[in-house]
């Protein structure tokens, strides 16, 4: 699949079959995490990997909108480490993009993923922070259950001309 496809057919995807997503795969999600791009080039991201089954349940609790999270075979946390800030709060976009490729990763993979914000939530990022003993440093960003889908959801055709403005806010696109 390439990358326009990937990015066309992906869909949150919230049901998942129980079988595990082999460490290769779990590998290949986050090298494709870390060749995001950032502000300055400092990559601020550190990354946990939930797989026991314990703490998948806790997801929900902590993030009422990840109900799906505890049917998830695996969970990546996206974080971010101050202490590697070059440009202070550009570690929200950096972390945004490194989600955004696990997505497509996911995608290209045959896996489903879907985002669960965290920032800016402070209950969150606590609940985040207490389960998985994250230091004060280091920043909760997003959750994002992965496995294999129970279903493929239907892309749908997104591009809207209405949104899109040639060389002023009123310059219509062809």
């Amino acid at each position: 699949m390439d990358v326009l496809e990937a990015i066309s057919t992906r869909r949150s995807v919230r049901i998942f079959k129980s079988e595990p997503v082999g460490g290769d795969l779990v590998e290949r999600l986050l090298t494709a995490a870390m060749e995001a791009p950032s502000a300055g080039n400092e990559a601020p991201w550190h990354f946990v990997v939930v797989t026991e089954k314990r703490l998948l349940e806790k997801i929900p609790y902590i993030n009422p909108n990840a109900p799906m999270a505890k049917r998830a075979p695996l969970g990546i946390l996206v974080c971010a480490d101050l202490l590697l800030e070059k440009f202070p709060g550009n570690w929200v976009l950096d972390c945004a993009a490194a989600a955004q490729n696990i997505l497509l990763a996911a995608r290209g993979l045959g896996l489903g993923a879907v985002w669960t914000g965290v920032y800016p939530e402070k209950s969150r990022m606590d609940g985040f922070r207490s389960l998985f003993g994250l230091p004060e440093n280091i920043m909760p960003h997003t959750y994002i259950p992965v496995g294999w889908p129970a279903s493929n959801p239907k892309a749908q055709d997104r591009f809207n001309r209405e949104r899109i403005h040639k060389n002023a806010w009123q310059g219509e696109w062809p």
